[in-house]
């Protein structure tokens, strides 16, 4: 599929500011963006006709830990009426690792947000309920990230 006739290119003329770019595999589309307007995007690709991005699958996040940057928040979307699935990526430093909550987009995205806090250490702005949801509270660390002890703490 290519980029001219794809979702890129419409993120890409309308948040040129947050496009990085553009990846295509197997029919199935990537696209990178600055955390920027992050909601923004989510609710354009939600409500836009023509793409209605409508079911948030999965949002998970990628260690990288010897890379820069270390972190990359991964979104699966899925228009049910146009048939296709969208891989947003968001990347994030190490030093700040915070993107804005989708929750009042996909309220699917409140388990989601929770479970990649608690595993990846990912702070969600906005979250309504922002704690642990798979691990004990008084837990230290985050043992999805590369550096923690595989033996625990």
């Amino acid at each position: 599929m290519a980029e001219t006739n794809s979702v890129a290119s419409r993120i890409k003329q309308i948040f040129p500011d947050v496009f990085l770019e553009y990846q295509s595999f197997r029919d199935q589309e990537t696209i990178i963006v600055k955390r920027d307007r992050i909601k923004e995007l989510m609710t354009f690709l939600r409500d836009e006709p023509g793409l209605e991005f409508r079911y948030l699958a999965d949002l998970t996040a990628v260690d990288y830990l010897q890379k820069r940057p270390r972190f990359m928040i991964v979104y699966h979307l899925y228009s049910h009426k146009e048939k296709r699935i969208l891989r947003i990526k968001v990347p994030l430093e190490e030093e700040d690792p915070y993107i804005d909550s989708v929750t009042s987009i996909w309220s699917t995205a409140n388990w989601h947000e929770r479970e990649c806090f608690d595993l990846f250490g990912i702070r969600f702005v906005g979250h309504p309920d922002l704690r642990r949801i798979l691990l004990p509270s008084d837990l230290e660390g985050h043992p999805l990230r590369k550096d923690y002890p595989v033996e625990g703490r």
